[in-house]
């Protein structure tokens, strides 16, 4: 044989040799790593069993609890909705009746002020008219007499009597 195939015979063996030592040691790593894993993954197990059953156990008392703390909060606010509901009727009723009332005292005292126009009128028509026209005549009698009385006096006892007159 040739002595470079022997000497990479034993090249190759040695290199073979120093793989299977490395993935030896890549193993060897792997299974210490494996091994602490193993430990955490215990230990937080052992740590978060507690926990979870403890959670779990709150879970099944305050559950109901929930529950029924959601069905009471439903039940208050169909109640308010409802209550509202009737506020809301009464309050329109109210308001509506109070429309009618306003309306009602607007008509009668719409209705009063045009019978009390329509008074005045009538009075005015009845009893000022026949007044004016009494004082018209008795004016027109009292300056005719003036007249004929003026003649008899002197013009300036007219404007004198003419000026107590007006300042009267």
């Amino acid at each position: 044989m040739d002595p470079w195939l022997k000497f990479f015979i034993a090249l190759a063996a040695v290199a073979i040799i120093g793989q299977m030592l490395i993935l030896l040691g890549m193993f060897l790593q792997v299974k210490s790593m494996n091994e602490r894993m193993t430990r955490i993954a215990t230990d937080l197990h052992a740590r978060i069993d507690p926990i979870l059953s403890r959670l779990h156990m709150v879970v099944e008392e305050v559950g109901p609890q929930i529950s029924s703390a959601a069905e009471n909060a439903a039940e208050i606010t169909r109640l308010a909705r409802a209550q509202t509901e009737k506020i809301d009727r009464v309050f329109t009723e109210a308001i509506d009746r109070l429309r009618l009332q306003v309306l009602r005292a607007d008509q009668i005292l719409t209705g009063a002020i045009e019978e009390i126009e329509s008074a005045g009128t009538e009075f005015k028509a009845s009893v000022l008219r026949p007044v004016r026209q009494a004082t018209a005549f008795v004016k027109g009698i009292k300056a005719g007499l003036d007249f004929l009385r003026g003649q008899r006096q002197s013009p300036e006892r007219a404007r004198e009597q003419q000026d107590e007159e007006l300042f009267i």
